[in-house]
């Protein structure tokens, strides 16, 4: 059938000498089919291709192609995503340049609920190799999720709470190994049904060595171990579930547990040990009579422990108990309008204690109310929401004692207001516009407002914004502020452009964002020692004179949390395209800009990234060659040093077998495969935890 093309991708199209035949073309092993993705995150049931905000999702053989142990390296090919790397060890998702706070990592629509947001070496305590769909919301995704949504939402997805009804046994079995780190990976998803009831189990095992890696860790050695010294990872969990399912009621049930421990790469004979245990259930009221038509009611508990271990003996402990409930209901049309409107409940108990604690203790509550509407007017979807938030901190005011004990805060309150507005025009069957505004407040979290102490994951002395650093005659005290950091107000546009049609799908997204009292670690220039806050020139002099010290609290960057407004602007674009019925070509690239209003720039921004990989497909062979080029970064913060460039080549090829009851993957994988160093500028530990150098990995995967 013959498609209307428009000028921007008639351009692209003109650079080839080869086209596809459209009207027989059949999906690759690892390609996806937009159109039929419905995304689980929006209670609004969309495709990507219905969305007014800017979506990607990773399922089937493409997550299975990009499957990694962090959730941060699984997406790091993403557009527009990013990670924080701290090594193969932790890895949590950076979007559009935001992160910590400001990214959701939900697992099945409910908070993950772990440390990962408080700090860069916390694992996100998640498991991909289980996953069965992974999707990206970028942009603020405040109206369902929260404040804590503003940069954007990660959603993992697995199958521990049925959706639908089987008859029989299902599921599948994975192995692989890697030889950069002589790591052993087992997973298995098993499913069974019988008339209204389904059940599930699965379970992972990962054991990894220290990693290989090109260069010496530290960017100043001129030699040394090629090996990234305590990067060594032991992880298992499993997941069960089950569910009553009939045509009006689904009521389903699960329990999951992790356990994690794995080094840290900047600290010697340090290591974390990580445990989860976290309930999930759903209960759908469908088909009712009058004006709500479908009632949905999900919770989440989750008990949660990580421990930092040094010399065998447990420095800090970390915990998070909390509980999270959503009721939401789809009503009937009013006026074209459908929708849904629901009430959500967060409440979370966080507390480090121990030696390396730089945050009290705090108790959070929040509740919100919420609505998202939409409506088809000819061929334009409107989409259009509001939430209103009340969010509580009681913070333990004993965490000060010993260092000031004057220190007092009152609880905090905070209200806050997102709304956003957007529309996607269907200008053709191919071609479509989306464009989405949307407003965003966001309360500022518990470490911004009250960290007080040393960060050994992150090598730094953070002090909270509710405390300001004096300098009298050179002498550096830290004090209570007298006043709390303000709420971060986001005013973010998104404009997307998508094209989808047999053989070509193309999507490029551009974003500006301003944000009001925007909140970010600023470095001081002042280094902790000895128990005082000294300048870097003092602190180098005594090094000079004496050595490194034995404290390894000293030597620490000092940076304390600030506020200015910012503006953070830039694009995702992605193509792929079927050069012939067994070539096809992909093509991506992203970039952000973060610019503080006052001057200077936000710190740890990744750079422009350019990545296209090419995929031959012939009967029962997939191979794949990918090239990922990420810029220099020179546009840095006061007190950060730039990061070069550096260049990936990925290649892997699998072979598909199919059996009387049974499909397995056969796969090979090499990476990295100029074993070049690459530093990820938005990693605090850049220069000491380079990317890993070469590795091939060989697995199989079962299904049936």
């Amino acid at each position: 059938m013959k498609t209307r093309k428009s000028p921007l991708l008639l351009a692209v199209l003109a650079t080839l000498t080869s086209h596809a035949q459209a009207s027989d073309k059949e999906l690759q092993k690892d390609e996806q089919d937009v159109e039929n993705i419905v995304i689980t995150a929006s209670p609004l049931n969309r495709t990507v291709l219905e969305s007014a905000t800017p979506v990607s999702i990773l399922s089937g053989e493409e997550l299975d192609q990009h499957q990694a142990a962090t959730l941060g390296d699984t997406l790091a090919n993403v557009p527009g995503v990013h990670s924080t790397y701290y090594g193969p060890v932790a890895s949590s998702p950076i979007i559009r340049g935001l992160d910590g706070p400001r990214i959701k990592v939900v697992q099945n629509g409910l908070d993950a609920s772990d440390a990962s947001r408080v700090g860069p070496d916390h694992q996100v305590a998640t498991e991909t190799s289980t996953a069965s769909q992974i999707e990206v919301l970028r942009g603020p995704a405040t109206l369902l999720y929260g404040s804590g949504a503003i940069g954007g939402v990660v959603n993992v997805v697995d199958n521990r709470l049925p959706a639908e009804n089987q008859d029989g046994f299902s599921g599948e079995v994975f192995a692989q190994y890697d030889n950069v780190a002589d790591a052993k990976t087992v997973s298995t998803d098993l499913n069974m049904g019988s008339g209204d009831f389904v059940f599930h189990i699965d379970g992972y095992n990962r054991k990894t060595d220290d990693y290989k890696i090109p260069v010496p860790a530290d960017v100043n050695e001129s030699g040394g171990s090629t090996t990234l010294d305590n990067s060594a990872v032991s992880a298992h969990g499993y997941n069960l579930g089950g569910g009553w399912i009939t045509d009006d009621t689904r009521v389903a049930l699960s329990y999951g547990r992790m356990d994690s421990e794995y080094g840290l790469p900047v600290e010697e004979d340090a290591y974390i040990k990580l445990k989860q245990d976290r309930y999930q259930s759903i209960i759908d009221w469908n088909n009712l009579p009058g004006f709500f038509e479908n009632v949905h009611f999900q919770n989440g508990y989750t008990d949660y422990e990580h421990s930092e271990i040094e010399d065998d003996e447990v420095g800090t402990t970390f915990t998070n108990e909390s509980f999270e409930s959503r009721l939401w209901a789809d009503h009937e049309a009013v006026n074209g309008w459908k929708g849904v409107v629901g009430l959500h409940y967060n409440y979370s108990d966080a507390s480090a204690l121990g030696e390396e604690a730089f945050t009290p203790p705090t108790k959070t509550n929040s509740i919100a109310t919420f609505v998202m509407e939409e409506r088809q007017v000819g061929n334009l979807l409107w989409q259009v929401g509001g939430r209103l938030e009340t969010l509580n901190l009681k913070v333990d005011d004993d965490f000060y004692s010993d260092l000031d004990s004057s220190i007092e805060f009152d609880d905090k309150d905070y209200t806050s207001v997102s709304a956003s507005a957007g529309v996607v025009w269907s200008l053709d069957e191919n071609n479509s516009l989306a464009f989405n505004y949307a407003y965003s407040q966001r309360a500022p979290s518990a470490s911004e407002l009250f960290s007080y102490g040393p960060h050994i994951g992150s090598q730094t002395y953070e002090i909270g914004g509710n405390f300001t650093i004096d300098e009298n005659d050179g002498v550096y005290t830290v004090s209570q502020a007298a006043s709390d950091l303000d709420k971060e107000v986001s005013n973010n546009v998104d404009l997307t452009y998508r094209y989808n049609d047999d053989f070509l799908s193309a999507t490029v997204s551009l974003f500006y964002n301003e944000v009001s009292d925007y909140i970010f670690e600023q470095r001081t220039g002042l280094v902790y020692f000895g128990g005082d806050l000294v300048t870097e020139d003092s602190y180098d002099t005594y090094v000079d004179l004496y050595g490194e010290t034995d404290e390894e609290s000293d030597g620490l960057d000092v940076i304390n949390f600030e506020q200015q407004d910012a503006t953070l602007y830039g694009f995702e674009a992605q193509v792929d395209m079927h050069l012939t019925k067994e070539l096809r070509w992909e093509v991506f690239s992203d970039y952000t800009r973060a610019k503080l209003d006052a001057g200077g720039n936000v710190p740890r921004m990744p750079p422009l990234r350019i990545g296209s990989s090419l995929h031959y497909e012939q009967g029962a062979w997939h191979s794949e060659v990918e090239f990922v080029r990420n810029n220099k970064q020179d546009k840095i913060a006061d007190y950060e040093t730039q990061t070069d460039g550096y260049n990936m080549v990925s290649a892997s090829v699998n072979y598909y077998l199919g059996l009387d009851n049974m499909d397995m993957t056969f796969y090979l994988e090499g990476k990295n495969l100029g074993d070049v160093e690459g530093r990820v500028h938005s990693s605090y530990v850049k220069d000491e935890v380079p990317l890993p150098g070469r590795s091939v990995s060989i697995g199989v995967r079962a299904a049936f």
